[in-house]
C-alpha cells in the first residue's frame, strides 16, 4: 500500500494522540508519568517505519532510514524503560511539576501528554521527506548521513552505559560521573542524541522538504538546551549534589564535548 505524505500523517496524528491519551490513563494508575517519555520514542520509531513502509520513494534510501529511526527508537526505549520505569520512582523533574501545579496536576499532565503525542509526529516528519525523496540513486550525503548516525548513536549507548555503571559502584552515591564523556560534557548524552538527528537531513538533500528536517534538528537543540534537556537536569543536579557538582560546571564544557579547566576542576 503506498499513501501520500498528507495521508500518512493524517493516520498518524490520531494514532499519536489516542496512545498518549492511554498513557495518560497508566500515569494516573502509577503515579509515574515518566511514561510519556518512553511512548514518544516508540510513537517517533513506529511512525518513521510507518511511513517507510507505505511511500514510493528510493528503496535503499526508505530501508537506510527505517532501520535509522527504528534502531534509535528501540535502543533509546529499551534504556528508558530499565532506567526509568521499571521497578523505578518517578523522575524528580516531574514530581516537581506535581508539585508546581497542584491541584491542577492531572488537567495539566494531559495536556503535556497531547504536545508530546504532536511532537512524535512532528520528529518522525524527517524520515517522511526522506522517504518520499525523488532522488533516485544513492548519494555521498546517504552515506554520510549513515556514518553520522552510527557514531551518534553508538556513543550516546556508550554515554548512558558510562552513568550507569557509575551510579552502579556504591561509593558514587551522590557524586558526580566524570568518567569517560562525562569528563568532555556535562551532557554527552544529549550531545550525541542531538548529533543522530543531523543524520537525517543528509538523506533529505536536494529534496524541496528538506527543511522540515533541518528545522527538526534545530528544535531538538533548542528543546535539549532551553526547555526538557539541561535545565531540569543541572537544576536537579545542583539542589542534590550542590558545591561538587558547580565545581563539575566550572571545569566542564555544558554540551559539545571538550577538554576538562583544570584550574577549575572538581
Amino acid at each position: 500500500m503506498t499513501l501520500s505524505p498528507i495521508e500518512q500523517v493524517a493516520i498518524a496524528a490520531p494514532v499519536a494522540s489516542l496512545t498518549m491519551l492511554a498513557l495518560w490513563l497508566l500515569q494516573r494508575r502509577t503515579g509515574n508519568a515518566g511514561v510519556v517519555d518512553l511512548g514518544w520514542t516508540i510513537l517517533v520509531g513506529a511512525f518513521g517505519l510507518f511511513f517507510a513502509s507505505t511511500a514510493e520513494g528510493y528503496g535503499p534510501r526508505r530501508v537506510a532510514a527505517a532501520a535509522m529511526i527504528t534502531i534509535w527508537s528501540l535502543r533509546l526505549g529499551v534504556y528508558l524503560w530499565r532506567d526509568r520505569l521499571a521497578g523505578r520512582a518517578e523522575e524528580g523533574r516531574y514530581r516537581a511539576l506535581r508539585a508546581q501545579w497542584g491541584n491542577d496536576a492531572q488537567r495539566r499532565l494531559l495536556i503535556f501528554f497531547q504536545y508530546q503525542a504532536a511532537a512524535a509526529v512532528f520528529f518522525a516528519l524527517p524520515i517522511l521527506v526522506a522517504v518520499h525523496h525523488s532522488a533516485s540513486v544513492w548519494t555521498a550525503f546517504d552515506t554520510s548521513a549513515a556514518l553520522l548516525w552510527c557514531f551518534a548513536v553508538v556513543n550516546t549507548a556508550l554515554a548512558d552505559w558510562q552513568l550507569a555503571r557509575f551510579k552502579a559502584q556504591p561509593s558514587s552515591r551522590g557524586r558526580t560521573c566524570c568518567q569517560g564523556w562525562w569528563k568532555y560534557s556535562r551532557h554527552p548524552n544529549y550531545f550525541f542524541e542531538w548529533l543522530h538527528w543531523c543524520s537525517y537531513p543528509l538523506l533529505a538533500v536536494g529534496s524541496p522538504w528538506g527543511w522540515v528536517s533541518v528545522g527538526a534538528a534545530l528544535t531538538m537543540l533548542y528543546f535539549l538546551l532551553r526547555v526538557t534537556g539541561i535545565p531540569p537536569s543541572e537544576a536537579q543536579a545542583l539542589a542534590s549534589r550542590g558545591d561538587e557538582y558547580r565545581r563539575y560546571m566550572q571545569a566542564t564544557s555544558v554540551f559539545i564535548p571538550w577538554f576538562p579547566r583544570k584550574e577549575a576542576s572538581p
